[in-house]
Order: C-alpha cells, then sequence, then structure tokens
C-alpha cells in the first residue's frame, strides 16, 4: 500500500462524520500542503551524499566525508537563511487571506526544487536551494494558522497533531521512492519529482475555504501591511514572541543538525561497512523512513500529552527524547561503527522530532487572528536565521573533527537548555482560540 492509499483509507477515521464538508477540505488541503513540504525538504538531506558527490570535484573540492559533511552544513545553513526569509508570507496572509499565501509558498517550492535539479555546480545548486526554502517556510505557518482558525474547538487540538504528522508522510512518501527507484533516478530525477507539488496548487485553491475568522475581520484591509510585524515586537506579545523564537531555534538546530544528518550518517557506515552503492541507498532511505514513522507516531500522541501536561511539560518531554536519540544515535552507536544499533536509537530520535507539532497547537493560542499569520510565520522562520549560524558552526566542527560523531553529539547541550526556557512562552492549555 502506498502513502497516498494509507491516507486515503484511513481518511474516515480521521476525519469525523461531524465535520462540515467545508472544514474537512480545509483539513486536506493543510494536510496535502504541508505532506508536500515534508516530500521536498527531504530530497536534499536524502540526496546529499551524492549531490555533494556530483558537483564538489566540480568545484575543485575532494569528495570525502568530512567535506561533505562541511559543504554539506554550508548548504543546510544557505536553506535555513532562505526559510527566515519566508516570514514575508505571514503578512501576506494576514492581509490578503491564508488560502492565497498557502497557494504561492506551495508552486514557489514546487518550482525550485525541480529546479535544483537541473544544477551544474554547487552555486546553482545553493541558490535554487535557498529559493525553494522561502516557499517552505511559508507552508507550515500558512496551513497550521488556516487549520486552527477552521475546526471546532473541542477537536481543534488533535487535528492540529494528525495535520503536523503530514510532513513525515511526505517524508516516507520520498523515503521510498528513493528506495525504490533512487539508483535508477539519481538526485536529478528526485529532484524533478520534486516539482510535481506546484501542480496540486489548483486543486487546493478550489477546494480550501477561507477561515471565517479571517473574513470577519474586516479591519484586515485597512491596516498597514506591516501592522501585525508591530504589534508582535511591542508589549504585551513581545515577550512571548521572544520566548516561542528561542524555542524554534532549539527545535530547529535539532532537526538539521540531527534528523537531517541520519541519511548521510547511513551513507557513511555503509560505506565503511563496505556495502555497495544500492545497498547504501536503501539503508540511508530505511534510515530516514523509520525516523519519519516515529515522528509520525510522535505527532499522534503530542494533542493528548499537551492536553495532559501541558505544552510546557509536552515540549520538555520531546526535548528529552532527543537528548537520548541524539547522544545514542551519534555519540555512541555512530563512533561503534554499528548500523544494528543506529536503528535503535532512530525512532527515539523520531519521537523527539514531533516537537515542532506541539507549536501548530500552541502558536495560534498565543495570539489573536489580526496577527496569527505573521506571529506564527515570524516565529517559525527567523528562527532558521539564528538556527543557521548553529548549524554552520556545527558543520565547521565536523570539517575539523573529520567526523560527525562529536558535533552532533553536542546537540543535545541545545535541547538541555531547551527544556530550561520552556516557561518563556505562556501555558495555555484550556483556552479558546482567541479572536
Amino acid at each position: 500500500m502506498t502513502i497516498n492509499e494509507h491516507t486515503t483509507t484511513t481518511s474516515a477515521a480521521i476525519v469525523p462524520e461531524r465535520l462540515t464538508k467545508a472544514q474537512r477540505h480545509a483539513f486536506w488541503g493543510s494536510f496535502g500542503g504541508w505532506a508536500m513540504d515534508g516530500f521536498n525538504w527531504t530530497i536534499f538531506g536524502l540526496v546529499l551524499a551524492p549531490t555533494m558527490t556530483e558537483l564538489l570535484p566540480r568545484a575543485g573540492v575532494a569528495v570525502t566525508p568530512d567535506n561533505i559533511g562541511w559543504y554539506g552544513q554550508i548548504s543546510a545553513a544557505l536553506f535555513l537563511l532562505g526559510w527566515g526569509c519566508s516570514f514575508i508570507w505571514g503578512p501576506i496572509a494576514d492581509r490578503f487571506g491564508r488560502k492565497p499565501a498557502m497557494m504561492a509558498s506551495i508552486l514557489m517550492y514546487g518550482v525550485f526544487t525541480a529546479l535544483a535539479g537541473v544544477s551544474t555546480n554547487l552555486w546553482q545548486w545553493n541558490a535554487f536551494r535557498f529559493l525553494a526554502a522561502i516557499g517552505v517556510g511559508g507552508e507550515w505557518a500558512m496551513a497550521g494558522t488556516l487549520l486552527s482558525e477552521v475546526m471546532p474547538e473541542r477537536v481543534r487540538e488533535r487535528f492540529g497533531g494528525l495535520m503536523h504528522s503530514a510532513a513525515y508522510f511526505g517524508v516516507l512518501a520520498v523515503s521510498a521512492v528513493y528506495l525504490l527507484f533512487g539508483t535508477e533516478l539519481g538526485w536529478r530525477g528526485m529532484f524533478f519529482i520534486g516539482g510535481f507539488p506546484a501542480l496540486a496548487v489548483f486543486l487546493i485553491r478550489r477546494s480550501t475555504p477561507e477561515p471565517d475568522r479571517w473574513k470577519d475581520n474586516s479591519d484586515a484591509a485597512r491596516r498597514s501591511f506591516w501592522q501585525p510585524v508591530v504589534e508582535i515586537l511591542t508589549p504585551p506579545y513581545r515577550g512571548r514572541t521572544v520566548g516561542n523564537l528561542l524555542l524554534l531555534v532549539v527545535c530547529v538546530i535539532g532537526l538539521w543538525a540531527g534528523s537531517t544528518y541520519v541519511p548521510t550518517a547511513m551513507n557513511n557506515l555503509s560505506a565503511q561497512a563496505g556495502y555497495s552503492h544500492d545497498t547504501a541507498v536503501h539503508l540511508a532511505s530505511l534510515s530516514s523512513m523509520t525516523v519519519a514513522a516515529f515522528t509520525i507516531l510522535g505527532c499522534f500522541a503530542v494533542p493528548r500529552l499537551a492536553g495532559r501536561l501541558g505544552r510546557r511539560g509536552a515540549l520538555a518531554t520531546l526535548f528529552g527524547l532527543m537528548i537520548v536519540g541524539t547522544v545514542g544515535a551519534y555519540g555512541v552507536a555512530y563512533p561503534m561503527s554499528s548500523i544494528g544499533l543506529t536503528f535503535v536509537f532512530l525512532p527515539v530520535l523520531g519521537l523527539g522530532g514531533a516537537s515542532f507539532a506541539v507549536f501548530t497547537i500552541w502558536l495560534p493560542e498565543q495570539y489573536p487572528t489580526r496577527m496569527r499569520a505573521t506571529a506564527f510565520a515570524f516565529t517559525t522562520t527567523f528562527s532558521r536565521w539564528f538556527a543557521a549560524a548553529g548549524t554552520f558552526l556545527i558543520g565547521y566542527g565536523i570539517h575539523a573533527a573529520g567526523s560527525l560523531t562529536l558535533p552532533l553529539s553536542l546537540t543535545a547541550v541545545v535541547f538541555v537548555l531547551g527544556m530550561g526556557l520552556v516557561r518563556l512562552a505562556p501555558e495555555t492549555r484550556g483556552q479558546a482560540l482567541p479572536d
């Protein structure tokens, strides 16, 4: 059964009949857009090693594990910088509507992901990756905002967690494609496939409704375009905006320094074990799929966890899992050159990666409709700029040490700090979405 078939056959269980047709369309429109987002961002990490293997010699750089790690991390930092630029989708959505902003972001990341497949050198590849990231970064904020405003209050938390799992269904889908056809498609073919999401824009335009909450906000058309940005950065919202920004920096560093490097780590371990190229591709795909599958389970659990422990408690718990998974995978299994032990820790890493799903529920609860999309986009995108500096330092550490072990293991320290920062954002458990 394919990912799409699985999603279709389980739709009745996920979307109860008591939802209206417009609400179901809103869920599946948001789910589909975010799934395609996950599909596209995973391509870059999944084919990093073969892409660098072809493009590094053209820049006069030797193909070694530490050079792949170094230049790959520079590329990841540039991707994060592009993601930071996507904050612009927030003011666009608050002024012109959630749906047009979501459609434009999908179109942008679809087109430039496909163009990455025609790159002839590192400069071109990184430029297309930067531009794709501007589109990728807008989708989470647009889909999360739209869904929170359309769903009934009684099921808003549940559907927030379910929607966020969509990205990892996308990760599973692209990993399955790479597993089955990666050797035939090559890294260029994988990027061409990533362009298909642009075609879905027309389907989303027809079926996804604009939230009544936004349409009832009659002041939106008369306000300054930048007014929501001013409001989230002045009291009484400034403190929570800064707190959310810092917490998301923790999450992003963990994602890009941890989960994104799983396929590369598996490629290196496969090479050390003397496995063939085809076997290395299969193991890299399986490792990525393992992390994604357990992140989906984590997203399903987040609404209940956030309901029982509160938003702060849920996030701190998931940060704790990231500490265990990161240290286990990179600090224990990787230096032992143990593929089997690495797969033992990947589920823990995957469950901890569901920390982002907490924000899909939490961020909309902290801001009123007139600035909600801007706040969501601002915190989830500008956090990438700060994290880019952190991932660049990690890349330098990989290059200097000649190994992934120490630099990636040290990211656990970031999550320790994150557990102490959860009180910077207000606890909103049990509170209705503000108007």
